[in-house]
């Protein structure tokens, strides 16, 4: 007899895990091995439990969805990521994409949606949400380049706020701590920022921030 699929729940919803917990069990084949409340958990836990699947939230702190997966296909990258969120914004859809997530899904999908894209992941078929297939082909059909003073709407809220401390000259160390966030946080907002903004340093950006009347609070 084969061993089910062992899934990691990785959402800092409570009832979110207990939903996706009760409804999972119910499925032949899928065993649920673990659950954590927040990105630091996911990693250790996938570090433990070495799952087959994780199903990622992305809005979290201290680390969001992007991170956490970055860091747990770095040690366990044979591990399919499967994201599970409420959003399809570009500032959250791209990123976790680069980071190496196998497939995307709303947490509007069915139980049955959810249930068959941890089986189809373990078999090596990607499940991409309607919506959010439609967004990516929307932006494929989209110019490369876009007019410099339109570059920074790019950003996510929390962007423009690291982005304003940049061009006060903060460290990272000073920025995590007026935010409230880790470190490796502020480094990959700014690296985040760096891509969007199309510059290169610290420098560039906050000429950018100053340039464009960002910098103000």
């Amino acid at each position: 007899m084969e061993r089910p699929i062992s899934v990691l729940l990785v959402d800092d919803h409570e009832m979110v895990r207990i939903g996706l917990a009760a409804v999972l069990d119910t499925e032949d084949g899928i065993e649920v091995v673990g659950e954590a409340s927040n990105g630091h958990d996911g990693i250790r836990f996938a570090s433990s439990y070495k799952p087959d699947v994780v199903l990622m939230d992305l809005v979290m702190e201290p680390i969001d969805g992007v991170e956490t997966t970055r860091q747990i296909l770095e040690v366990h990258p044979d591990c399919k990521i499967i994201v599970l969120t409420s959003f399809i914004d570009d500032s959250k859809l791209y990123p976790v994409i680069e980071a190496g997530a196998f497939s995307y899904l709303l947490k509007t999908s069915r139980a049955t949606e959810i249930a068959n894209a941890i089986r189809a992941a373990v078999r090596g078929q990607s499940v991409i949400e309607a919506q959010v297939a439609a967004k990516m082909m929307n932006r494929l059909r989209q110019p490369k380049s876009e007019p410099a003073s339109m570059l920074h709407e790019q950003l996510t809220e929390r962007e423009m706020d690291v982005l304003k401390r940049v061009a006060k000259g903060m460290s990272n160390q000073e920025i995590a701590d007026e935010l409230f966030i880790g470190v490796k946080t502020v480094k990959f907002h700014i690296t985040n920022i760096f891509n969007k903004l199309d510059v290169e340093d610290r420098t560039q950006a906050a000429i950018y921030a100053h340039k464009h009347g960002l910098a103000e609070e």
